[in-house]
């Protein structure tokens, strides 16, 4: 089975994220998706997230019903600041059945040397890039490689950052989150 992993703070995860997600599942080789919700990004402060598990539970809400995507919660009990490669090699022991590939916006492409063992990754793994910036080609030292996919999904100009700043004005956000993140949000009073 192969496996496409989607990456995330997911704080909070919304539709665009979902719309990646299943674009991916839909139109290429991937049989499923598993949004991994990162406990910390080492590139990213930390005081705005939410709670590992409270993210967790918007995502397995936001999935739920959908058979190709999945939750997942991996990185949780990895030694923290976790990397990429680490996970990729812990899930390869995990299921060695099933093969890994990474999915990334084509703006992380462009920083992916700067990733701690990038050419492990890439020696082992396959890497589906969707746009993200605009329909502008971003060049990167990458292209043309036999292991990135560029696969033509639609560009989201939606972020987690607009949506958190969106509910602590006051802004109505509930068309940009899937219904049960959105009910989940509410009731728990997050963001404001």
């Amino acid at each position: 089975m192969k496996i496409g992993l989607y990456f995330g703070s997911f704080n909070p995860i919304h539709i665009g994220h979902l719309v990646i997600a299943n674009h991916m599942a839909e139109y290429s080789d991937l049989d499923q998706i598993w949004f991994v919700v990162t406990p910390h990004n080492p590139f990213k402060k930390k005081s705005s997230l939410l709670d590992n598990y409270q993210r967790l539970e918007m995502v397995y809400r936001a999935t739920k019903d959908y058979s190709k995507l999945k939750s997942s919660d991996i990185e949780f009990n990895l030694p923290q600041p976790n990397y990429t490669v680490n996970t990729l090699a812990h899930l390869q022991e995990k299921h060695p059945d099933y093969e890994f590939s990474l999915i990334m916006g084509e703006d992380n492409l462009k920083s992916f040397h700067k990733w701690k063992n990038y050419e492990v990754i890439l020696e082992n793994h396959h890497i589906y890039v969707y746009p993200r910036i605009s329909e502008n080609k971003v060049e990167t030292q990458f292209d043309g490689h036999k292991k990135i996919h560029t696969v033509n999904a639609p560009i989201m100009q939606l972020s987690s950052t607009f949506i958190r700043n969106a509910i602590k004005t006051g802004k109505i956000v509930k068309p940009m989150l899937p219904e049960f993140v959105w009910e989940y949000l509410d009731e728990m009073n997050f963001y404001r």
